[in-house]
């Protein structure tokens, strides 16, 4: 660990993206937002929200939120306005259970909660591409017993995806 900060025991921290100089960071039920310098982790803003944050990464223009369902909503990422949002789906409907998010290559990822899947949604038009399944990565018998797969990550100059259980 290099660097540390904790949050409030009032808030459950959530989802987290940088943005230029800083990092946003959600909570999951109190609609609260938190913005940090990247540097120093000193809290420089916040912002407020509807509903529950789940996911954050960005596109080249806003912010990407998830809340659990099939909808991820687009961001202002200076006043946090939703200016769109992204109905996501495969080949089969809607897309739900939507939870943490990355921007890899051009893609959102973002894996599906109580599941071993990661959809690769096209961000112009909410559509799967792809999806990883990370069946077996991790053996259910080292499994703890509510163990998910919760968290991702990438490692944009190794071109490696990091992923994480809760």
């Amino acid at each position: 660990v290099l660097r540390r900060h904790e949050v409030d025991k009032q808030y459950f921290a959530e989802g987290l993206s940088e943005w230029g100089e800083t990092l946003v960071q959600l909570t999951w039920t109190t609609g609260v937002a938190f913005a940090y310098d990247r540097e120093t982790f000193k809290q420089v803003g916040g912002f407020s929200y509807t509903g529950e944050g789940w996911g954050l990464t960005r596109t080249d223009r806003h912010l990407v939120m998830s809340d659990g369902s099939e909808t991820l909503k687009l961001l202002d990422p200076a006043t946090f306005a939703v200016v769109s949002t992204l109905r996501v789906h495969d080949e089969h409907g809607p897309v739900s259970a939507l939870n943490e998010l990355e921007m890899v290559r051009g893609l959102i990822f973002a894996n599906v909660w109580q599941s071993h899947r990661v959809a690769m949604i096209a961000p112009d038009s909410g559509t799967v591409t792809g999806w990883l399944d990370l069946t077996g990565l991790l053996p259910a018998s080292e499994r703890p017993r509510d163990g998910v797969l919760n968290g991702i990550a990438y490692d944009e100059a190794g071109d490696r995806l990091f992923v994480t259980g809760k």
